[in-house]
């Protein structure tokens, strides 16, 4: 069966919660201790509708499943559950990065292309409106994707949870090359 990319729409919001949430029960205890798999899987994956009304996020659709998801902002805020500093201030593309937001994939879809195909999609829609950088605030699982990618880590955060926890987080960035 093969997964098909698309634009999420307002309908797809239940769904995109429930994968988001496996794919953090699923893939997380690999990467961080039952605390904090629990608090991301809770905080995490609370679907920013925002996305979608910007018709900035996408979905990998296979059997009427929705198997994976994540898109990019033109807004000032960095990754869910954050508060710091977010807001729903449109970013300049001419002196700040698009954000590449809410990935998740579902744990027997890793590992055959899903992310890299949202990633395509969000660098071209981001270059598209005149964004020339990208960045996001990975969670340790997604690193080895992120770094695949091209994106470059420029640091390390404590990322706290509504709840209290503090989640390891990798600040990454890459250029949005010019097309040939």
């Amino acid at each position: 069966m093969e997964a098909v990319l698309r634009v999420a729409v307002a309908d797809d919001g239940p769904a995109v919660a429930e994968l988001a949430r496996g794919s953090v029960l699923a893939l997380f205890p690999a990467y961080y201790g039952a605390r904090e798999t629990a608090s991301a899987a809770e905080h995490l994956t609370e679907l920013d509708t925002a996305l979608i009304d910007d018709g900035t996020y996408y979905v990998h659709e296979a059997g009427g499943e929705i198997v994976a998801c994540g898109g990019w902002s033109r807004r000032n805020k960095l990754f869910n559950a954050s508060t710091a500093g977010a807001d729903a201030r449109l970013l300049d593309p001419a002196t700040e990065p698009a954000r590449i937001r809410a990935m998740f994939v579902r744990a027997d879809w890793t590992r055959r292309g899903l992310g890299r195909a949202i990633l395509n999609a969000c660098t071209e829609a981001a270059r598209a409106e005149g964004f020339t950088r990208l960045a996001l605030m990975a969670t340790l699982p997604g690193v080895p994707l992120y770094k695949a990618f091209g994106f470059t880590q420029v640091g390390t955060a404590e990322l706290p949870m509504p709840d209290g926890v503090m989640l390891a987080g990798v600040a990454m960035e890459r250029a949005i090359e010019e097309k040939a």
